[in-house]
């Protein structure tokens, strides 16, 4: 079976020869650079490492990584999609914090401060996140809890994509289409209304989250204006990229929402079915309807209250499915949701679990994940619960890589 009929298989519910793996199709499901240069070096490869996220320092996996370790599943992401298709050369050559040289994206502007810091700046050369010595990844510069009013006239959502853009995108869906058997993870039109949107951001309305959630419960009209906004603009992005890729595409990351911190969710039950899932039943009606793609959502934290009015908005996959956080105990989220929505992710926790136990413990607590979440039906794909982090141990990434294709076989 190839890696794009197993997904398959595994997301529509009909047995997999296999736990399909992903490790870095998204941004939420990868692996910090200077534990991938060690992944490769284990394997024999000397090849020069590509930053995909210059926020988060993470690496792209390359096609003979991916095949070494039975990865099932590849990115298209629209802003990516050229970089993606560059020889390493291309790019800005950096030794990182962490001491491995590598490149980052053409363009990227990153500046050392007297302190050692490093800086990461826009098209204008403004700062706008900054990484302390000895850090692992940079921080936005403007404090996402800073108290400052939300102007919803500022908030203009892009409603198109460059042809630039586009033309990279169906470039690079073509090549990983025609030359490897990999499912295809897209990015690039996305939502986000629950927790740190994109109505926030600094360039769209200098907002801050506290003043969103209060909106949500005092505002309402104002805010289903704004979200309805966002949502056609999504849906118009979204057609751009189905005419440029089609159903190359298998899996479509419909929001980037994280909508729970690590013991409850940022806004109630109520207001969540009352306010924003009618926002997602719009879009996802519009993916199910024109396009084959099936709709993808990452969002962090305890997000149990929210999980059956995403179902109910046509969601047909979450990820990252942060176990440690309350009520996500995985038999709890199986025999609640189980057959009906597809968990990406879940298959190692990462705060304690993958960082600082043993190969040993990494690979029981694998299994045992598989045990719970994999029935032979399907309905699992199997990713660590978010990135990969820099302090990371190589050889617990390996034990865990190792323990889900080993465990995750049914035939």
């Amino acid at each position: 079976m190839t890696s794009r009929e197993r997904v398959r298989r595994a997301i529509n519910f009909e047995h997999p020869d296999r736990v399909p793996i992903d490790l870095g199709a998204m941004r939420a499901s990868g692996i910090a650079s200077n534990v991938y240069q060690q992944l490769k070096r284990r394997m024999g490869l000397d090849t020069p490492t590509k930053i995909l996220d210059s926020m988060q320092l993470l690496a792209e996996v390359e096609p003979r990584v991916m095949d070494h370790y039975h990865i099932d599943v590849a990115p298209v992401e629209g802003p990516l999609a050229a970089w993606c298709s560059m020889p390493p050369a291309a790019g800005i050559r950096k030794k990182l914090p962490s001491g491995i040289e590598a490149y980052l994206a053409p363009g990227t502007d990153v500046r050392v401060e007297a302190d050692g810091a490093w800086v990461l700046c826009n098209a204008e050369g403004r700062p706008f996140a900054r990484m302390p010595r000895g850090g692992f990844y940079f921080d936005f510069i403007r404090p996402t809890m800073a108290s400052t009013r939300i102007d919803p006239a500022r908030y203009q959502p892009s409603d198109t994509v460059s042809d630039e853009e586009l033309e990279a995108f169906a470039s690079r869906a073509t090549d990983l289409y025609e030359n490897t058997d990999k499912a295809l993870l897209g990015w690039g039109a996305s939502i986000s209304f629950c927790g740190l949107s994109a109505l926030l951001s600094d360039n769209i309305t200098q907002g801050s989250l506290d003043e969103w959630l209060c909106m949500l419960m005092v505002e309402k009209d104002t805010a289903n204006e704004m979200m309805a906004r966002g949502v056609e603009a999504a849906i118009a992005r979204a057609k751009l990229y189905h005419q440029a890729a089609g159903d190359k595409i298998m899996v479509w990351g419909v929001a980037s929402d994280d909508a729970g911190t690590q013991r409850a969710g940022l806004i109630s039950p109520d207001v969540f079915r009352e306010m924003i899932q009618p926002h997602y039943r719009r879009f996802n009606d519009w993916v199910h309807k024109n396009t084959n793609w099936k709709t993808f959502l990452h969002s962090c934290g305890s997000v149990y209250e929210y999980i059956e009015g995403w179902i109910e908005s046509g969601i047909d996959i979450l990820n990252p499915v942060q176990i440690s956080a309350a009520n996500m105990d995985p038999r709890r989220l199986m025999d609640e949701f189980g057959g009906r929505i597809v968990f990406w992710g879940g298959g190692c926790e990462t705060q304690q679990v993958l960082p600082l136990g043993t190969p040993d413990e990494v690979r029981r607590h694998v299994k045992a994940n598989l045990d719970v979440f994999a029935p032979p039906e399907g309905g699992f794909v199997f990713t660590q619960v978010h990135n990969i982090q820099p302090n990371v141990p190589v050889e617990n990434v390996e034990a865990m890589l190792t323990a889900a294709y080993e465990f995750g076989r049914r035939s």
